[in-house]
């Protein structure tokens, strides 16, 4: 049988990839689909406005104009506001729209209108508050890989009645291909195959249309689109978005063939752009009334430094000179003062920024941002839970040899980069600021206390994956055990579980801030049925957790 198609497909087919024409099935669906495709949502909240996101293929050539309405019920019998977007090819048919004039602190309804006069879904977004705020709530997600499971924690997030805004500090997908190594090593769950044959394309994301085609489909579960549309969202993209261990000038698995790393990385950062509900700057600011500042930061493509190597110094197996080699490795080249994960410029925005909350009387400064700054030590004792024939070891053996050099364990986050690391929560410190930190990344729940030249800095909440597999990957035997052994050997860490997938739910209010984790049973069936939670809490002017539930 052949296969045929009209101009208006391989226009369609341009935006999402050609190679997605051999692959038939979910990737023809894609490519057939018109109308609005993807549902809707809502970010970059502040008191007066926001950004509306939706997806409209038109069944003619060409652009589409849209009107984005908003009105202050669902029945839409008055409409308050309106912006115009216009949904075309350069944009892969994604179209956003501001709408201001808007009451801060206001629950607002909206829909997208098309020429025709058909209607998108109707989405729910709400404007950040003025004045004084007795309470805010956060939702914090990272690392939702498509294929490694359900999307159980966006599902049990969006139903929820008393969260204010949505933040997703990073990995809102994965670039690799469905039969990567790693891949393989987690799909060993009876739903896989039907989760592996929804995400397009097949291979690993490299150029515009392969970044274009994973959004496609990544965006049509049904979890996540519901979350999109009734939360507003503030996101930033970390690694994987891009390729796995970005950095500014490279990534641990582009490769040359591949072409220009420079090229990959503008193209996922346009697609980025094009699929998500968010204002063209890597960085910004968003004012919670009197209670907070919150500063989304980008950790990874801006100015990142490239990794440190650690390779010649754990080379070899004779213990005692790979214990020597690592402590000069400590000493010289692991303090470079040259290496960075900001860059100046914003280092310089952030501290100011870190100063004019302060003085302007917010009760909080709130870090939004990819990567761990606490610090853990891995122990020795960690071999103890791999089970025998589970692969991993040798990068748990590096982490431990990494602890006992007095590093930290995980040397991708901030504690690769300690000059850096310092300079950042000396000037928290110095502004006296109330830091609180968000982060992602790692796929465990972590809670910390921050410290500095032996003074406390602040607290951060690390967030667990929406589905990425943690170290419960390798580290299997009696994981509860492992992490009272993992605070007894790491100063700054108070709370930690590594079993679970989840999100965060962040409680600020002017004298205490209290972190929920919300951690679920499962990722290898979609239900939100079954799941825990646990809460740490750090009161203000403390800057340390002061229980844990």
């Amino acid at each position: 049988m052949s296969l045929r198609l009209n101009r208006r497909q391989l226009i369609v087919a341009g935006g999402l990839g050609f190679g997605a024409l051999a692959a038939g099935g979910p990737a023809m669906a894609l490519l057939a689909a018109r109308g609005f495709t993807h549902g809707v949502a809502s970010g970059e909240p502040g008191p007066d406005r926001v950004l509306l996101w939706t997806r409209y293929v038109g069944f003619r050539e060409g652009t589409t104009p849209l009107i984005a309405e908003i009105a202050e019920s669902p029945d839409f019998r008055r409409v308050i506001a309106n912006g115009g977007a216009i949904a075309g090819p350069e944009a892969d048919f994604t179209a956003k729209a501001w709408v201001s004039g808007l009451e801060p602190n206001r629950h607002y309804y909206y829909r997208f209108v098309a020429p025709d006069g058909s209607y998108s879904v109707t989405g729910r977004t709400r404007t950040l508050p003025v004045g004084q705020v007795p309470e805010f709530r956060i939702g914090v997600f990272c690392c939702a890989a498509m294929t490694f499971g359900w999307f159980n924690a966006y599902g049990h997030a969006a139903r929820r009645n008393d969260m204010d805004l949505m933040i997703h500090v990073g990995d809102y997908m994965y670039e690799y291909p469905r039969d990567s190594e790693y891949q393989r090593r987690l799909n060993q769950w009876a739903e896989a195959t039907t989760r592996m044959l929804q995400m397009e394309p097949s291979g690993e994301t490299v150029s515009l249309a392969d970044y274009r085609l994973r959004y496609a489909a990544h965006r049509l579960d049904p979890d996540l689109q519901e979350l999109h549309r009734l939360h507003p969202m503030i996101a930033q993209w970390d690694d994987h978005e891009i390729a796995n261990d970005a950095w500014r000038d490279g990534a641990e698995n582009h490769r040359p063939d591949q072409g220009s790393y420079a090229d990959r990385k503008a193209a996922a950062v346009k697609a980025y752009r094009e699929w998500m509900p968010v204002a063209d700057q890597d960085w910004s600011r968003y004012e919670i009334g009197d209670l907070a500042t919150v500063f989304r930061l980008e950790t990874r493509l801006t100015a990142r430094s490239g990794p440190v190597d650690t390779g010649a110094p754990l080379g070899g197996a004779d213990e005692g000179d790979v214990a020597e080699r690592l402590r000069q490795f400590r000493d010289h080249a692991y303090e470079d003062p040259t290496r960075t994960m900001l860059g100046d410029a914003q280092e310089q925005w952030l501290y100011d920024g870190l100063r004019a909350s302060v003085q302007r009387g917010a009760r909080w400064q709130v870090l939004a941002q990819q990567v761990n700054i606490g610090r853990i030590a891995m122990p020795r004792s960690a071999l103890d839970h791999i089970p025998q024939g589970v692969p991993g070891s040798s990068s748990i053996r590096s982490e431990i040899r990494i602890s006992e050099a007095g590093m930290p364990a995980m040397l991708d986050n901030w504690g690769g980069f300690p000059v850096a690391r310092a300079r950042l929560l000396r000037a928290a410190q110095s502004a006296d600021a109330e830091l609180v930190v968000l982060a992602g990344d790692s796929h465990n729940a972590w809670a910390f206390d921050l410290e500095q030249d032996g003074r406390p800095a602040g607290v951060e909440f690390g967030g667990t994956s929406v589905t990425s597999m943690g170290y419960d990957q390798t580290l299997r035997r009696d994981p509860e055990a492992l992490v009272r052994t993992m605070i007894a050997q790491s100063p700054e860490l108070r709370w930690a579980d590594i079993a679970h997938r989840g999100y965060m739910a962040i409680a600020l209010r002017p004298d205490a801030v209290t972190g929920e984790w919300v951690l679920l049973d499962t990722v290898h069936r979609r239900t939100t049925a079954n799941w825990q939670s646990r809460f740490m809490t750090a009161q203000r002017s403390e800057r340390v957790f002061s229980n844990a539930g």
